[in-house]
Formats: structure tokens, C-alpha cells, sequence
């Protein structure tokens, strides 16, 4: 084992997990092309790995969100309806329809960098009160879960990075969405972990994950992730809508160039 690759590999998911979790992102996604361009993970056993790294990670930052009490509501319920069916699809489109990742790329791009764009004008140019969106249905929400839970089957995302920005757009607060979010994230990437070790047991290609990396970089999302959490309730709404949104456009804008390379 090159335990260089390891000790890089646990930097790189602490300094992610650090700046992501206190807005329910797991930091998987921008992992995503750290383990493409740098790590050379081959497809499709990125996405299983990127699943494992939620799996490792989550826990820390929903330990001390369950600390704080702010794992209640109906808001976590909600996501793993929809997410935990999602996720399984998925896997199953992933290994046996094999999508380009440029497709995903460009999709993502499409969607969080105007996203993000807009989260940021929208805390610094807030709208009057009168104006202002209320929270989104349960059904609504639930779809929603659903169609992030069928992505982060297929690319390996937790599905927060998409979540958050929406349901903090349209007026749920960022201290709801976080553990809300991270906790759909661990619960469908277990599910969805799991789904990819049954179905490389039965076919060929790099389907299992990549253990040794997946492992190592979860564990420094495990140590960031909590230490992330422990931050947020120290943090204004504002500046963690203002992050959320920073990420957001940031990732679409990685995606963005990546796709069109």
C-alpha cells in the first residue's frame, strides 16, 4: 500500500470535510475529480469509492449534530424517502448503462453554478419579506430526494451538494438543512455502497471501490466533518448561505471545465 497515497488522501478529505459539512455537504463531490485527476481511480469504481468516503465520513459530523439536537424533525425523514429507493437505481444505471461522466459533468455545472450564483445575490440583496418563498412541501421535497438519491446512485455525490442550495433557496433554514441533508447522504451511500459490492461480485470491471483510498479519505472526513459541525452553530445564517452558495457556483464552475476539456 503507498501510504503517501493514504496520508494524502486523509488531508485532502479533512480540509473538505472542514469547509462542507457546516452546510450539509458531504464533500464527496468535489472529491469526485481529486480522485479522477489525481488518485487516477478508474470508472466506474470512483463512484462506490466515493460512496465509501460518505460512509466513513458522515458519522462525525452527525454525531455532533445528534449532540446538538439538530438531527430531529420531519425534514430527515422526508429525504430518505425519496433518496434511499434513488440510490439503488441508480447503482444499477451506473454499472449497466455506464453513462459519461461528461453528460453528468455539464449537468451539474447547468445547475449549481446559476444555483449558487443566485444564493449569493439573494443574501446579499435579500428579497422583502412579502415576497419571500415559503418552505417546499413534503411531496415536493421527497421528489426532489428521489432525483438526487438516482444521481449520487449513479456519480457517487450524497446528493447535499444539490439538496442544500435548493432547500435553503427556497427558504429552509441552512441550521435544518445541514444535518438533514448529511444524514440522507451517510444512510444512501451505505445502501449504495453496499449495492455496488453485490454487483461486482457478478460482474467484471472496476466495479468494488477502491478500499485503501476510500477508507483513508473518510477517515479525514470523519475528524473534519465533526469539526465542522462543532463550527456551525457559532456561524451567522448569512455568511453560511453566503458559503453554501460560494460552493455551489464554485463546483459548477469546476465541472464546467473539466466537461468541456
Amino acid at each position: 500500500m503507498n501510504w503517501e497515497l493514504g496520508a494524502a488522501g486523509l488531508a485532502v478529505g479533512m480540509l473538505i470535510a472542514v469547509v462542507t459539512a457546516p452546510v450539509g455537504v458531504s464533500g464527496a463531490v468535489f472529491l469526485l475529480p481529486v480522485q479522477l485527476s489525481v488518485f487516477a481511480v478508474p470508472n466506474p469504481s470512483v463512484t462506490p469509492t466515493n460512496l465509501l468516503y460518505n460512509v466513513v465520513a458522515g458519522p462525525g459530523a452527525l454525531l455532533r449534530y445528534q449532540r446538538d439536537g439538530a438531527l430531529r424533525g420531519p425534514l430527515v425523514r422526508r429525504l430518505l424517502l425519496g433518496t434511499l429507493p434513488g440510490v439503488v437505481l441508480g447503482a444499477v444505471i451506473r454499472v449497466f448503462a455506464l453513462p459519461g461522466p461528461n453528460i453528468f459533468r455539464l449537468l451539474v455545472a447547468a445547475l449549481m453554478l446559476p444555483l449558487g450564483t443566485w444564493l449569493i445575490f439573494r443574501t446579499l440583496h435579500p428579497e422583502p419579506p412579502e415576497n419571500r418563498r415559503s418552505a417546499p412541501a413534503s411531496r415536493t421535497v421527497t421528489g426532489l430526494a428521489l432525483a438526487v438519491g438516482v444521481v449520487g446512485g449513479i456519480y457517487g455525490i450524497g446528493g447535499g451538494s444539490i439538496l442544500g442550495p435548493v432547500l435553503v433557496g427556497r427558504g429552509v433554514p441552512v441550521s435544518q438543512v445541514a444535518p438533514a441533508a448529511l444524514a440522507s447522504t451517510f444512510v444512501t451511500s451505505l445502501v449504495g455502497a453496499s449495492t455496488f459490492a453485490l454487483l461486482s461480485l457478478t460482474h467484471s470491471g472496476s466495479i468494488a471501490p477502491d478500499w485503501f483510498l476510500g477508507l483513508t479519505c473518510g477517515l479525514g472526513g470523519l475528524i473534519g466533518g465533526y469539526l465542522g459541525a462543532r463550527i456551525q452553530p457559532r456561524v451567522p445564517e448569512n455568511l453560511l448561505r453566503l458559503l453554501l452558495g460560494t460552493l455551489a457556483a464554485g463546483l459548477g464552475t469546476l465541472y464546467a471545465i473539466n466537461a468541456l476539456r
